[in-house]
Formats: C-alpha cells, structure tokens, sequence
C-alpha cells in the first residue's frame, strides 16, 4: 500500500467523511494496480455504508412518524370519550328542560363522535405495518423490496390520514348548513320559539367547558406532532365550543329577557363559524390529496438547490405531500464532463440540505447534462 495514496485518503475523509470524493485521487496521481484495487474497494465499502445509512434513516423517520400517529390517536380516544359524555349529559337535560337548541346541541357533539372516529380509522390505515394487501401487484417478497417500494407504500398509507380529514370536513360542512338552518327556521316561524327550564344551562356550561378543554389539548397535541387529523379535530372541537357557548347564550337571554329569538341568531352566528372552518380543512386536504405545493415554498427550495456547488442549474422541481411528510423530486443540470461518481456525491449533498434544512423527508434527484457545456466539450 502507498503511503501516499492511505495519506491522500485520510485528508479526502477529513474533509467530508460523507462524501464520495475519493475517485479526484484517480485525477491527479497514477496509483499502481494495487493502490486501484484498494481504492475502489474503500469506494465500494464507503457506498454501501451510505446505503445502509440511508435505510437507517427512513426506518427512523417511519418510525417516529408512526408514534406520532399512535399519539395523535390516543388524544382521539379521549375525544370520543368527551363527546359521548356531553351527548349524553345534554340529551337527557334537553329532555328534563324541554330545550330544544341544547337536544340540537347534543345532537351535534354526537357528529362529533362520528369524526373522531372517522380520523380514528384514517389514522389507523396510516400507522399499520402491514403493507400486504398495499402491495399486491408488486410481486415481490418482503426480503426483495428495495427502500423506494417500501417508502412508496408506506407513502400511500400515510396519505389515508389526509383522506378521512378530507371526509371529517364534509361532516363539519354538513352540520353547518343543518345549524344555520335551524336558526333561520326558528327566526322566520315564531311558533318553533320556546322558553326552556333553568336546567338546560348547566347542560350548555358543561358542554362548553369541557369541549374547550378537548379543542386546547387538541390543538397543542397538533401542535407539538404536526398532525393534520389532531388540527381538524381541534377546529372541529372549537367549532363545537363555540357552538355550545351559542347554546349558553341563548338560552340565558330566552330566561333572563325573555328574547326567544335569541336562540335563532347564535346558531345562525356558531353555523357560519363552523362553516368556515369546514372549507378551511377541506380546502386544504383536497389540495394536498390533488397533488397542490406551495408554489412559494418550491421557489425557495429551488433557489437553495441552486446555490450548491456543482449545480449549473434546476431544471425542474415538484414536492409533494404524503400525509404530514413533504417529499421531493428534482432534476438539476450539471456540468457534461461530471462522471456518475461526482453526480451520485452531489446529489446527496442536495438530499441531506433540504432534509436538515427544510425537513424535506426525501429528495430524488434526477441530473442531466447542461447544453452548454455539452457545445463547449464538442468544442475541445
């Protein structure tokens, strides 16, 4: 072994022990055969450890991902649990209280159930581990799958979460044309208007304490996984506060000033509430699920692609979103001279930028010589 070739590869490795730049010794020194040999094998050895590396890293970014699902769904478990206590805590006062805006208001939180345990599901398709019945036509066995096919499926699962967010949404636009319905039906017919007993106020106070609880627990849970499912349950639970807090309202008034058609205006107000943020979500989930970035957001990867060494260029560049993970696929011009050795290095330098600075779980990059410097090599 030639000292000079161990001292050249040392310096290479300090330089950037991730990189692969050990092939530029080829260019500046002639190594005798056994120097090459010995080379190419730590090129070889070195590439399969980042390969292994890069495994490494997707089964802990599926990993983490799929405890925050797991988390996300434990905060859902005590969503059902609050909104079965209220329906029941509200149906049975509306029943002693013969209110009819806190029977609508039980009625509502009941809807309630239903999403969470739609988000529930979502979540569930998201977070299994069993990719078998997402993998058939595939035809191969669990020991053949490269990491492209496995992040792929896994992929499709994730999206499940977007899709019953998408439907939750609709529920939420659903209740909201039946709770601005109600209000007009009740303002334009007098004989609908009906002053309930005192206790149907304890049963509107529970209702809106508690789901303002469930809507700051969800929303710091959102917060702190960066969950879609968590953050429209937590619109939907703040919707339902507000729509509780209208129950309160109204009845106190219909008690206290006896204004009946109080009850009318609050749920024309909590309806148009809740509609709001109905479209919110569903105009988000349905952008993502259609394959929609921000284009503002692609501009700034793109220019931060741009400015790294070896790039002459970005030919084009579309991220996507699966579930609460962002992925990109780019094609980059470089210079024609660049071997598949140089190629492979920069690319990975691209992947690891936008994943440490962007959390970009995954880059693919596609390189393609630049024209110009193709006219300038037929040139030489």
């Amino acid at each position: 072994m030639c000292t000079k070739a161990t001292k050249l590869i040392s310096i290479l490795f300090k330089i950037d022990g991730n990189s692969l730049y050990l092939f530029q010794y080829f260019k500046v020194a002639k190594l005798d055969s056994e120097s090459k040999r010995w080379s190419a094998t730590i090129i070889k050895n070195h590439i399969g450890r980042h390969i292994e590396r890069e495994q490494r890293n997707w089964l802990q970014t599926q990993a983490a991902e799929i405890s925050k699902l797991g988390g996300a769904m434990r905060h859902l478990s005590l969503n059902v649990v609050a909104y079965v206590s209220i329906s029941v805590i509200e149906y049975a006062l509306a029943a002693i209280s013969q209110s009819q805006t806190l029977r609508a208001d039980a009625f509502n939180n009941l809807s309630g159930i239903i999403s969470s345990l739609l988000l529930m599901l979502g979540l569930h398709i998201a977070r299994d581990t069993d990719d078998d019945e997402f993998d058939r036509g595939v035809g191969m066995t669990k020991q053949k799958q490269t990491m492209g096919t496995m992040q792929r499926v896994r992929f499709t699962r994730f999206r499940a979460e977007t899709i019953f967010t998408l439907v939750t949404s609709v529920i939420m636009l659903g209740i909201s044309l039946q709770v601005i319905y109600s209000g007009i039906r009740g303002l334009i017919n007098p004989d609908t208007r009906v002053i309930p007993q005192p206790v149907a106020l304890i049963g509107a106070a529970i209702a809106s304490v508690i789901m303002l609880i469930v809507w700051y627990l969800n929303r710091q849970a959102g917060r702190k996984l960066k969950n879609a499912a968590l953050t429209a349950s937590a619109q939907d639970s703040l919707s339902d506060a507000f729509t509780s807090i209208g129950t309160f309202v109204s009845i106190a008034g219909a008690l206290l000033f006896n204004i009946s058609w109080l009850d009318g205006v609050a749920s024309v107000v909590v309806g148009l509430f809740i509609l709001f943020a109905g479209l919110k979500i569903f105009l988000d989930s349905s952008l993502n699920l259609a394959d929609y970035f921000d284009p503002r957001m692609e501009a700034t990867y793109r220019d931060a692609i741009e400015d790294v060494d070896g790039v002459r260029g970005v030919g084009e560049l579309k991220a996507h979103y699966n579930g609460n993970l962002v992925t990109l696929d780019v094609m980059i011009y470089v210079d024609a001279d660049m071997n598949i050795l140089d190629s492979y290095g920069l690319s990975e330098r691209i992947e690891r930028l936008m994943r440490h600075r962007y959390g970009i779980t995954d880059t693919d990059v596609a390189t393609v010589p630049d024209p110009a410097t193709i006219h300038k090599h037929k040139k030489h």
